[in-house]
């Protein structure tokens, strides 16, 4: 552990979840990506002393906790906005209208690709693929996930965050009506 750096504390509820992670797995090091979600969710993004933590309690390298932050898009290591809007701009969702959506978002959210509104509450991304070619255009949020975008139904889960509600996939067809 890295002592210039203070330690890293999960709430106790998470801790009682970390422990019930690693016992499901055969490995202590097969939870880590689960473990780094509760870091996320506890801190809203993974510090260094974060880092350093899953290091020592689940005996893996630095490197391992760093290549995964780099690789995955959902992991961050610097604090967010609340909201970080993912919109795939990959060959499938370009070709049904990811363009036109990150057009609409930019001119809605007063900002471009890769920007932070000045208000702290939203960031917007393009991003390679969120696995859903078929179901294109796509966006993420968090954890939550919206498919076959359109203009109308960017609005209305811009109109839902900025209500302060976040709309889940499970209520992604309210949105559509």
């Amino acid at each position: 552990m890295t002592h210039d750096r203070p330690a890293f504390v999960l709430s106790d509820a998470a801790m009682r979840e970390f422990h019930r992670l690693v016992e499901r797995y055969p490995t202590k090091e097969s939870a880590l990506m689960p473990a780094m979600w509760l870091i996320q969710d506890q801190e809203g993004h993974i510090p260094p002393e974060a880092v350093d933590w899953l290091v020592e309690q689940l005996g893996v390298s630095h490197s391992r906790v760093w290549e995964l932050m780099s690789f995955y898009t959902m992991f961050r290591s610097e604090p967010q906005p609340e909201h970080v809007l993912q919109v795939c701009h990959n060959i499938s969702c370009h070709i049904v209208g990811a363009r036109s959506i990150l057009d609409h978002l930019q001119h809605r959210l007063g900002i471009g690709v890769g920007e932070r509104t000045p208000d702290g509450k939203f960031a917007l991304e393009g991003v390679e693929c969120l696995a859903a070619c078929g179901m294109g255009p796509a966006l993420q949020l968090g954890k939550h996930f919206y498919e076959h975008l359109t203009p109308e139904k960017v609005d209305r889960i811009l109109e839902s965050l900025r209500n302060g509600n976040i709309p889940r996939a499970d209520t992604d067809r309210e949105l559509a009506e």
